[in-house]
């Protein structure tokens, strides 16, 4: 009998030690109950959220736009695309499809954390009946590069996780660089994306933060009537004629990641439709300072991104 009751002693102590949290404040100024060692965590924002956490090491148990099995609902999948993962051998369940959370599903996961971006605000209440939310900024003006990863990574306790990743992205840098035809210092880039039209890429993802720490400098859009031509979000317009006059010294243009092909010659046949003879008189293109990128691959917001963005620019200035 003494036996039976130490048993269960020390399997409640065992549960209220794995219950155990601290109170936070999340980006949206609510108080949120964190476990202090969150194991099974769900996320509402794959590509934003999902990515980095899985890049630290920590395991996501659900995430939006996946199938019970792991495998992606959609065109494409980021974890196999920037991580080289796949969602099923990781136990990544899916909660329904995009915009629609199952609850039953959801709970059936047994979260200790669901983390969500901005646009979840409105669902945070029904949520917290399953398991504390964390609501995270992911698309403000002031997110650049992977600052969401660090915070991420000082919010989840790893951050010593995330410096490692840095050591090995600094060494990298400095390869590349070493590489390059022409010291970057003081010389432009400019990032573009095509939707149905085009689209210049703001600050919040690993591509830019390479090529920035790299030492290129955003080139200003003329005629945009702002001094960088960036507005908020990840993308914004840019019309025809503003593409045309483009001059960086290092131009990125990648396909939507909802294409089904991002490759370069997708993405020339793309560009046509929009700008017809776009490659007889844009300047870069004619100079061989064109970069064609996976935009899947490199526009989380990760050192992952980051990295597959260095191996191409490295790939870009050997052939040169």
């Amino acid at each position: 009998m003494h036996k039976l009751f130490l048993t269960l002693a020390l399997i409640v102590v065992s549960g209220l030690a794995n219950a155990q949290s601290h109170d936070v404040q999340d980006d949206r100024g609510r108080t949120v109950p964190m476990p202090d060692t969150p194991e099974r965590i769900v996320v509402l924002q794959e590509p934003l959220l999902g990515i980095p956490i899985l890049e630290l090491g920590l395991d996501i148990v659900g995430s939006y736009g996946r199938n019970d099995d792991g495998s992606s609902m959609l065109r494409v999948d980021f974890i196999k695309t920037v991580l080289g993962k796949d969602g099923a051998d990781l136990g990544i369940s899916g909660i329904g499809p995009l915009g629609n959370i199952d609850l039953e599903k959801l709970s059936a996961l047994k979260p200790d954390l669901i983390i969500g971006g901005e646009s979840d605000a409105d669902k945070a209440d029904i949520l917290s009946s399953v398991a504390p939310v964390y609501l995270k900024n992911i698309r403000t003006p002031d997110i650049t590069g992977f600052s969401t990863q660090q915070k991420l990574a000082d919010l989840l306790g790893v951050s010593d996780r995330f410096d490692a990743l840095m050591a090995d992205y600094k060494s990298q840098l400095d390869d590349v660089r070493a590489k390059l035809p022409e010291t970057p210092n003081g010389k432009t880039y400019l990032a573009v994306i095509i939707y149905d039209q085009i689209n210049v890429v703001s600050n919040m993802s690993g591509v830019i933060q390479a090529i920035e720490d790299l030492g290129y400098r955003r080139a200003d859009l003329q005629g945009s009537g702002k001094a960088s031509g960036y507005g908020q979000g990840f993308a914004v317009p840019l019309s025809s004629e503003q593409f045309a006059r483009l001059n960086p010294d290092i131009l990125i243009i990648m396909n939507s990641y909802v294409s089904a092909d991002r490759g370069q010659a997708a993405i020339r046949d793309r560009l046509n439709a929009i700008v017809p003879g776009w490659d007889r008189f844009l300047r870069p293109h004619k100079e061989g300072r064109v970069l064609y990128l996976d935009s899947v691959a490199v526009t989380t917001p990760t050192v992952a991104s980051a990295r597959h963005t260095l191996d191409a620019i490295e790939a870009w200035a050997t052939s040169k």
